[in-house]
């Protein structure tokens, strides 16, 4: 991580809502946890934040297929549960509830009446290798990245575009864990978290809609990597790091400007922000015992 003339910015953080207990699974293990927290106890895994219009704050809990709704006085309720691995979720300007599921791809909820279904579950009748994240665009493009077990031992992520005639594009084939993503505010660009390479890449788009030139945006450090990630209208991106307790905030140009300190400990996995009436940002992040 770099700067040149002016260190840094620290930002604390205060806590905004924990999972009450009686939401948390005590002693119970599933495949997911044993796959990528073995060894560790794991009663939720929460990740996905994304407000609705009103203010509500939607979130997935990994292992136990559920959603849950914070309300802005912090009280949680249980949107769903069902038999999948929600690792994902994004909601668009038209209120839709989009979920990257690690088993199922890419679902749509209905949060009013508690059901869920899907919307793109293979391609080319082969299953994905596990959906992790997905961002929307304006003109109602899905992207969203395929991570299942990659690393720098096997650098085969994927990172795909589905656009609202049907149409899926594969434009990473090469991803090193590919993880949270999000497009410029021109949306010209995609940045994508590729995690296991402790490092952002970036992405410009073709007048065809291909990408060419992908490079590595910035580099970070620690024992697991960048995880979710924002942009805001001036197009400084803030990375969520899932072992270094930090959203850090880069300038256009990949100078780190500004580092958001957890209050909760390392494990900060998401982070996402929505707008006040003043025009200035309430940014908030996931973090995991």
């Amino acid at each position: 991580m770099m700067y040149l003339e002016t260190p840094p910015r620290l930002i604390e953080t205060r806590l905004f809502s924990a999972m009450p207990d009686e939401f948390r699974r005590k002693g119970e293990r599933t495949d997911w946890a044993d796959a990528n927290r073995p060894g560790v106890p794991t009663d939720s895994f929460i990740e996905g934040p994304s407000f609705d219009k009103d203010g509500n704050l939607y979130i997935v809990d990994i292992p136990f297929g559920r959603i849950f709704r914070i309300a802005p006085d912090g009280e949680w309720s249980l949107a769903i549960e069902y038999e999948g691995w929600p690792n994902g979720l994004k909601i668009a300007a038209d209120g839709r509830i989009l979920v990257a599921d690690y088993r199922h791809g890419i679902m749509e909820l209905d949060a009013e009446v508690g059901r869920i279904r899907p919307v793109l579950t293979a391609r080319n009748s082969e299953s994905f290798r596990g959906c992790n994240d997905l961002h929307l665009a304006s003109n109602g493009d899905i992207y969203f990245t395929d991570q299942g077990q990659t690393g720098l031992h096997d650098p085969s992520g994927r990172v795909y575009r589905l656009t609202p005639g049907g149409r899926l594009d594969c434009l990473v084939n090469t991803g090193i864990s590919p993880n949270g993503l999000v497009l410029d505010p021109t949306e010209t660009v995609l940045f994508v978290a590729m995690t296991r390479d402790n490092a952002v890449w970036r992405l410009p788009f073709m007048k065809d809609g291909s990408v060419s030139k992908v490079g590595r945006f910035c580099s970070l450090f620690g024992t697991s990597g960048p995880d979710g990630m924002t942009m805001d209208a001036k197009g400084r991106l803030f990375v969520g790091h899932a072992s270094l307790g930090h959203v850090f905030v880069f300038a256009p140009n990949g100078e780190l400007i500004a580092r958001v300190k957890s209050c909760a400990g390392p494990n900060l996995h998401q982070c996402c922000h929505r707008w006040c009436e003043q025009r200035s940002a309430l940014h908030h992040g996931v973090r995991n015992r």
